[in-house]
């Protein structure tokens, strides 16, 4: 009987975070559009993830970036049954310009540790994964 418990509790859905980032060609919905819609593309790909395995997204952009709320990106994607936030990121002297970041809290039944997507300019934000799902020059 103890093994049965310990067998269903490791098949329970466990609550995973992961990042990622993506660098927009201009401040235009049509960009934000693109970029975003890449990015959750790209992280959906990496970690074998459906819409309904995202719990919530929780969404940032550099100030440089207005004609678009990420969110909206991400509904325009599909995602119109997943809670979504949008944050403004802080304005530091030499951040990168033209900046989305997102984190996706989503359920897995495996309880695999999920893969970070950069993109672009992005991936320069985070060198130590430059080996994981990374692509420059989008």
């Amino acid at each position: 009987m103890t093994s049965r418990l310990h067998a269903s509790v490791d098949a329970a859905p466990r609550l995973r975070g992961v990042r990622g980032a993506v660098t927009v060609d201009a401040d235009t919905c049509d960009a934000i559009d693109a970029a975003v819609q890449d990015l959750l593309s790209q992280l959906v790909e990496a970690n074998g993830l459906t819409p309904d395995d995202v719990v919530s997204a929780i969404f940032s952009a550099t100030p440089d970036l207005r004609s678009r709320h990420p969110a909206a990106s991400a509904r325009a994607f599909g995602w119109s049954d997943v809670p979504m936030m949008c944050v403004s990121e802080l304005e530091i002297d030499g951040a990168l310009p033209r900046c989305v970041r997102v984190l996706l809290h989503a359920s897995v039944a495996d309880g695999r540790r999920l893969r970070p997507v950069y993109l672009g300019d992005a991936a320069a934000l985070r060198p130590d994964l430059a080996g994981l799902v990374t692509a420059a020059g989008r």
